[in-house]
């Protein structure tokens, strides 16, 4: 089996990468022109603005399943770049489709949304499930919606072979800055080499969010594209909410320094959501699918990692 996964060079494809190896696929992926990425591995270079380079790829690689991974990930770049957010993860997820019908109709594809689709919950509708009205409050989630209704457009009209996933917050090392946990490890392992006065400024903390190692992010996406439905939506999460709070906490009692936490009202964003908590028992009943990692271990491996940068 071939596999191609998209945007490989990211934080989820190096994770994906090795569990499709692990699975005896052959994998290929994809990456920006001129962008650094690992040498384990193969890449072509593809921009999904671009059909002529996407079915270039399809053409030469052939895939039995895609991972399209490929987007504008963050929420606060988002708010700072709608326009761009939107092309990158609606126009790039219709060129790929489209490239597919043309060129590998047979193919299976994955089609990564987010459970920003959702927007805005109350405490007494979690956990989330997939039949949940979609309010998205944030470009980045607007992105998700349309990226979604598009896939399930082209699924349909054209017979494709398409699962669509919603994951909740994954987390990491190797997670770029821009994401919760990623800021805050990255700024204790700054205070932890600096002389300077340890405090934090921080936004809201009193958000609680659904959070899965990525690790088990991954074996869920891999399971879903060999047992998921076709033209299905999944949620992709641990089920279990944990408050911002409590995740900081957990990652200042790693270190030796006594850090102060200070609330900067400056750093909250535009319009933030109180809960996310992922209801995931469609995804564990078709695929047997559960969290293996403990999160606390996975806090302490992005902690390390920003230690070593």
């Amino acid at each position: 089996m071939k596999a191609l996964i998209t945007g490989m060079s990211g934080f989820v494809g190096q994770y994906l990468q090795a569990e499709l190896k692990k699975c005896g696929y052959d994998v290929a992926g994809t990456c920006l022109p001129n962008e650094k990425h690992s040498d384990n591995g193969i890449y072509y270079s593809m921009n999904v603005l671009n059909e002529k380079e996407i079915r270039n790829v399809l053409t030469n690689f052939c895939p039995d399943e895609i991972y399209h991974l490929a987007g504008q990930s963050s929420v606060a770049l988002s708010w700072e770049k709608p326009k761009f957010t939107m092309d990158i993860n609606v126009n790039g997820t219709i060129n790929l489709l489209k490239s597919v019908k043309e060129i590998v109709p047979n193919c299976k594809v994955l089609i990564v949304g987010s459970s920003d689709e959702y927007g805005v919950v109350q405490p007494e509708e979690c956990p989330v499930n997939e039949m949940h009205p979609l309010n998205p409050v944030s470009p980045y989630g607007i992105s998700k919606v349309t990226q979604e209704r598009f896939a399930q457009i082209f699924a349909k009209a054209y017979d494709l072979n398409v699962v669509l996933v919603r994951p909740f917050n994954h987390i990491g090392a190797g997670q770029a800055r821009g994401f919760v946990v990623s800021d805050f490890a990255a700024r204790i392992a700054e205070i932890e080499k600096s002389s300077k006065e340890a405090v934090m400024k921080v936004g809201n903390l009193h958000s609680f969010r659904d959070f899965t190692p990525v690790e088990d992010i991954v074996r869920a996406y891999v399971l879903l594209l060999q047992k998921g439905r076709k033209g299905e939506i999944y949620n992709v999460g641990s089920g279990v909410a944990l408050e911002i709070q409590d995740i900081l906490e957990t990652l200042i009692s790693y270190s030796d320094k006594h850090i102060k936490i200070q609330t900067d009202v400056n750093l909250y964003r535009p319009i933030d959501v109180p809960i996310v908590k992922c209801d995931n028992s469609k995804l564990k009943s078709e695929t047997g699918w559960s969290v293996q990692k403990e999160i606390k271990e996975t806090l302490l491996d992005v902690l390390n990692y920003w230690r070593s940068k």
